[in-house]
């Protein structure tokens, strides 16, 4: 399976023919994918729950930090893509917002599965895939799977590809293509490179690195205002 190339010539609808999408975009338009099949009655989503699907620590490759400001100038993005809806609804006095993934590119409920996984947790297996998708679609069959991704990477513009395989693997890895060409570029040059070569798992632990400062200090604020309270009753 390879990917088809993307046209670079604007679309009459002022949205470009591929993908560019930056990686707080790819994170919350996963985010918004995953949850609305995960927490279907607490969708859609507010901007607090976006944010906390985009940072949680758990389901996430890479881990991020992304500040509100950085989530709303996503949704504010996907939204002039339309990939993104703002829904306001008589109940609520907080904008929510809903992924238009699914009529935007017509992708039935198991397509949907897939790339938010791949959105979520970057080049997998099928096999991985499958794994991973659990929660969100049940694929009986690996080749199931592999079917979702070949529609995908079928799709103009296409939506999914394979990378080279890795020295030393047996298994093809597939990745997502909302982040363009380079972008897969740059995940298929670090899967050859492999785990043991300079620099390969930098950028994962240094958001590691950042994600602990960041509950330190949360931690440390809490030790305060505690200390706080305990003072009350000295």
């Amino acid at each position: 399976m390879s990917a088809q190339p993307t046209s670079s010539a604007p679309a009459t609808d002022g949205i470009t023919e591929g993908f560019d999408l930056d990686p707080v975009e790819i994170r919350v338009l996963g985010v918004l994918i995953e949850k609305a099949f995960v927490t279907p009655d607490a969708y859609p989503l507010s901007l607090n729950a976006i944010l906390t699907g985009c940072n949680q620590l758990t389901a996430r490759e890479p881990v991020m930090s992304v500040s509100e400001a950085q989530a709303q100038a996503a949704i504010d993005s996907l939204i002039a893509r339309r990939l993104v809806s703002r829904r306001d609804q008589a109940s609520s006095r907080v904008a929510k917002y809903e992924h238009q993934v699914r009529l935007r590119h017509s992708l039935p409920p198991p397509e949907q599965a897939v790339l938010a996984v791949l959105l979520l947790r970057g080049a997998q297996t099928a096999g991985e895939l499958r794994q991973r998708c659990e929660r969100l679609h049940r694929f009986d069959e690996i080749s199931a799977v592999e079917a979702v991704l070949e529609h995908l990477a079928d799709k103009f513009p296409p939506m999914a590809t394979t990378l080279p395989r890795a020295p030393g693997t047996k298994e093809t890895r597939y990745a997502h293509l909302l982040g363009g060409e380079a972008a897969v570029q740059e995940m298929a040059e670090a899967q050859a490179a492999g785990p043991g070569a300079p620099g390969a798992g930098r950028g994962r632990i240094a958001e590691l690195e950042l994600e602990v400062a960041r509950l330190a200090a949360a931690l440390e604020t809490l030790r305060r205002e505690f200390d706080a309270f305990r003072q009350q009753f000295d």
